[in-house]
């Protein structure tokens, strides 16, 4: 209570004190529209609720999983009821990942995308599907590029480091920000795309300006603005036909002959889009229909317009038609994620935001560096990460999420549109009509 009295007549001398105030009320507010018990109840029961959904999922059983998932739901219900007071329950769960996010405009954007994507999947996947990479990729030697990779985008290994992990991921910040990777024999690419999307969210953190360190806005101000560092690090740049021929040379250097003839092969096999049902391994062109998929299913939940008995049958009908196969077993499908089972309603749409977001930045920043594709052919992302330090990352939370990306694109508000553009002339050129 003395807190809330405190952040009620507190007043802020400067911007940064006031981004201070904004952030405190935010979380403060949102912990004292939870009651307690709720709290608690949620906190029980989702831990539990991970350990069923890792048997189901091993067991492809959804039906051994959904009374869990029910249970986990009607809690969620109530929590996102506690904190919208009278507003809408998923938006307000929404907020909690993306603050200020409204769930009619993501839904808005996100109708925007989905009949471009899925044009542009089903071209591309009528024309030849592209090998794989072939050769012998050593573990020794993955984490060797990846860690010359990790420099080169401009990670600190002076206040961070790379460990392997069976999931990638970023963890901490400030002067203490550590990213994971993993190895896979067969596709060297899991590695290295892996530790340059981690690498995206940890430099996020690192390029926080100092001053903001161990304070609310010394860390990312959303995960969706999160998420735009990551994907644009890994696919505007690291994809980028110019830095496709760099690292082409790099692999055939460590690895010798990989089984791709020469760079634009090479960049044709990196961005190759290919049928798969799980999120995490997809292109960048299917990535963002998994997302929708999830967003409009756990939203239907949220306010009782789908049952979880009717779950794995709604998630298999949307598959079908977005991506033009079906869904073989529930590991595949309804059951391979870990976000409902730990209570995590509201956070996949922040994926595409964040996509979104980084379709932006993508815009404004090649307009503002137009001899980015030299440096990037020459292995030097710097003049890319540097705009986006200056522009995104020093701020941490000193704006809303909205905010910092429309001040980075000179004021334009984030849209679909430069993200529909930009996979458009990508993949439209990769997969003529």
């Amino acid at each position: 209570p003395r807190l809330g009295e405190w952040l009620a007549s507190a007043e802020a001398p400067d911007e940064g004190g006031a981004a201070q105030l904004r952030l405190l009320r935010h979380d403060h507010e949102r912990a004292l529209r939870v009651p307690g018990d709720l709290a608690t109840a949620l906190a029980r029961l989702t831990s539990h609720a991970q350990g069923v959904w890792a048997e189901a999922r091993a067991a492809d059983d959804f039906a051994a999983f959904a009374p869990v998932l029910r249970d986990v739901l009607r809690l969620k219900r109530e929590e996102g009821a506690a904190l919208a007071a009278g507003s809408d329950p998923y938006e307000a769960l929404l907020d909690g990942f993306e603050p200020g996010a409204r769930a009619d405009d993501l839904q808005a954007m996100f109708d925007e995308m989905r009949p471009a994507l899925v044009a542009l999947r089903q071209r591309a996947l009528e024309a030849p599907e592209r090998a794989p990479l072939c050769g012998d990729f050593d573990a020794d030697g993955q984490m060797r590029l990846a860690r010359e990779l990790a420099e080169r985008f401009g990670y600190d290994f002076s206040r961070g480091r790379i460990d392997k992990a069976v999931h990638p991921f970023s963890s901490g910040g400030g002067d203490d920000a550590r990213i994971t990777t993993r190895i896979s024999a067969e596709d060297p690419f899991n590695c290295l795309y892996s530790t340059i999307h981690e690498v995206g969210h940890a430099c996020y953190e690192q390029g926080i300006d100092k001053a903001w360190h161990l304070s609310p806005v010394g860390h990312g101000v959303s995960m969706g603005v999160h998420e735009s560092q990551s994907r644009i690090y890994e696919n505007q740049l690291g994809r980028s036909r110019a830095f496709c021929h760099f690292l082409y040379g790099r692999m055939r250097d460590i690895f010798g002959d990989i089984g791709v003839a020469d760079e634009d092969s090479f960049y044709a096999t990196v961005n190759r889009l290919h049928r798969g049902h799980i999120r995490t391994e997809a292109d960048e062109v299917q990535y963002n229909l998994h997302v929708m998929l999830r967003f409009d299913l756990e939203r239907a939940l949220i306010a009782g317009d789908l049952q979880v008995d009717d779950l794995e049958a709604a998630w298999n009908d949307r598959f079908a038609t977005d991506f033009g196969y079906p869904v073989g077993r529930a590991s595949e499908g309804v059951l391979q994620d870990v976000h409902w089972s730990v209570g995590l309603f509201g956070y996949f749409p922040t994926y595409s935001l964040g996509n979104l977001y980084a379709g932006c930045l993508h815009e404004a920043m090649r307009a503002e560096l137009p001899g980015l594709d030299g440096d990037l052919a020459k292995g030097d992302p710097g003049a890319a990460t540097g705009w986006l330090r200056e522009n995104v990352q020093r701020h941490g939370g000193l704006r809303t999420p909205r905010e910092t990306i429309a001040r980075a694109c000179g004021g334009k508000a984030p849209g679909a549109g430069p993200l529909l553009d930009y996979l458009e002339d990508k993949f439209g050129a990769l997969y003529p009509a």
